[in-house]
């Protein structure tokens, strides 16, 4: 298997180059949405952090969630990969758990922040003006970057907040910070 960083290149550059190969395929035009939408990941609910990881919320505290996680039914499915949640801009953007910065800079046209953990899930963090770069330790609560106003289209200030456990397995960040509810059901009961 290719180490993950070579992975995550050559996934960038298969997200680039996807519109371009599917927009000259034949009955592009029938459906301008089909090559528009950008790759997503199936996705992996089950993925709790695992013992001695701990994490907190990169707001500061429990924020309000102005968008859920919405995981696509198909990998180049629409979705929402992650969570929004509400804070004003200008906030100081903090990792939720010890990591190394993997990336730091725009994509596209939004600063972003990614944080590799020990146990193997990368957060993200959008738009996030940062002040750690690619490569440093961070520990938990310590400052990336400053949120910058532009995420939603409703006005509201908001940090859009990823997670996964590889290029295209994305898991609900929330479950990093909310415990699981356990439910047993009884023996013998339909």
């Amino acid at each position: 298997m290719l180490p993950w960083p070579l992975r995550a290149g050559i996934a960038v550059l298969l997200a680039a180059t996807a519109p371009l190969l599917l927009a000259a395929a034949p009955g592009a035009g029938d459906s301008p949405r089909a090559w528009a939408v950008p790759p997503a990941a199936v996705p992996s609910e089950e993925v709790p952090p695992q013992p001695g990881t701990r994490y907190g919320w990169p707001t500061g505290e429990a924020a309000a969630v102005l968008q859920p996680f919405d995981p696509p039914a198909l990998v180049w499915g629409a979705g929402h990969r992650g969570v929004d949640l509400g804070a004003p801009a200008g906030s100081p953007v903090l990792a939720a758990a010890d990591g190394t910065v993997a990336f730091s800079g725009v994509v596209v046209d939004r600063p972003v922040v990614s944080v590799d953990h020990l146990d193997g899930i990368r957060t993200t963090y959008e738009p996030v003006e940062p002040v750690v770069s690619a490569g440093q330790a961070v520990t938990r609560g310590q400052m990336l970057g400053t949120l910058v106003a532009g995420h939603r289209t409703d006005g509201r200030d908001a940090l859009h907040w990823g997670a996964r456990t590889g290029p295209t397995s994305y898991v609900n960040p929330l479950r990093l910070v909310q415990p699981a509810v356990i439910r047993l059901k009884p023996v013998g009961a339909d």
